[in-house]
């Protein structure tokens, strides 16, 4: 195993408090790593009492799907004192940490819809497709837990399946402050791209990025710098925006860790 002295740092972008847990995660495989979120969390007016009524019929949705561990928190937050996850209901999740915000919400794993541990993606299609096309959504209620945008995909494929789908924005995202701190964050990694490796696990964290406060050489640098992206969508994104080196890596610090070894390695 390559020392950890040898390896980038990776940067994890993740809105907090998960940033601070990847890199948490990271550290103790070896890999060095540093938070540097690109993405704020806001919650949205409003939403408490629509969680409260969510709460009060949760029982009679077949599926209450949730996009992100923020989604899980937001929602759980309003959880009525004493309430429990109704067995019949299933919680949906796309990948590993918004499974391990619902388990630490007490909600059993029977109950968790996901795809599975060795999926080759984590998304709502791999979802739909390991874990909930199979059954059957005439007539069934759905609530779909996110932000205050987002990808439809799901809503729609289970309306065609005949389901009834409604929407709870549990949260706004929004780009970082911009803090004197941040800046100079981002001009010291500019500074030596080689020795950094963004973690990208959002493509809005990418178009923030490009709209930071800082001069053009700065911007110019933080596309030298590599990136891991966690989804093909997101390599995608950060394939046209310039970045010079895009590696798709599956959401997992373990792999995350392998694919930081696989770029040490000697080009044939």
């Amino acid at each position: 195993m390559t020392p950890a002295a040898a390896l980038p740092t990776v940067l994890v972008t993740r809105p907090q408090p998960q940033a601070d847990d990847w890199v948490a995660r990271l550290q103790a495989l070896g890999a060095p790593a540093q938070a540097l979120p690109l993405m704020r969390i806001v919650r949205r007016e409003g939403f408490d009492a629509a969680v409260r009524a969510a709460w009060s019929d949760l029982a009679r949705h077949r599926l209450v799907m949730f996009v992100s561990p923020n989604a899980v928190l937001a929602f759980f937050a309003g959880r009525p004192e004493g309430a429990a996850w109704p067995a019949q209901t299933l919680a949906g999740a796309t990948g590993p940490g918004t499974i391990a915000a619902l388990r630490a919400q007490g909600v059993d794993a029977r109950s968790i819809a996901a795809p599975p541990e060795d999926a080759a993606s984590f998304d709502a299609e791999s979802l739909w497709r390991h874990a909930l096309a199979g059954l059957d959504w005439t007539q069934r209620q759905a609530l779909i837990v996110r932000g205050e945008d987002g990808r439809d995909w799901l809503a729609t494929t289970l309306r065609q399946a005949g389901a009834h789908v409604d929407a709870l924005a549990a949260y706004a995202r929004a780009e970082p402050a911009w803090s004197a701190a941040d800046c100079a964050a981002l001009a010291a990694v500019g500074r030596d791209p080689a020795a950094q490796v963004w973690l990208f696990s959002s493509s809005q964290c990418i178009a923030h990025l490009l709209r930071a406060p800082v001069d053009a050489a700065t911007l110019a640098a933080l596309r030298q710098v590599p990136v891991l992206a966690t989804h093909a969508r997101i390599a995608e994104t950060a394939r046209a925006a310039g970045f010079v080196s895009v590696v798709p890596v599956r959401p997992d610090p373990l792999e995350v860790r392998q694919a930081l070894e696989r770029s040490q390695e000697p080009r044939a």
